[in-house]
């Protein structure tokens, strides 16, 4: 995997409701609200900070 692949992470869900450290995951990732659609380097940090969340996000195709 290079460092040049792109992931797009969309929110689909509100943290309102989940623990702290979700909401932070959430603004570490760069979304803040719902259907905020943010690109990010595919790398294994980012994917975990997905999986932690991922009942609030959905993975988009990249380019």
């Amino acid at each position: 995997m290079s460092n040049k692949e792109k992931i797009r992470v969309r929110q689909v869900k509100s943290g309102i409701g989940y623990s702290k450290s979700q909401n932070a995951t959430l603004r570490g990732l760069g979304l803040r609200r719902m259907n905020h659609v943010v690109e990010l380097e595919d790398t294994p940090s980012v994917r975990g900070m997905v999986n932690k969340v991922n009942h609030l996000v959905r993975i988009e195709s990249g380019e």
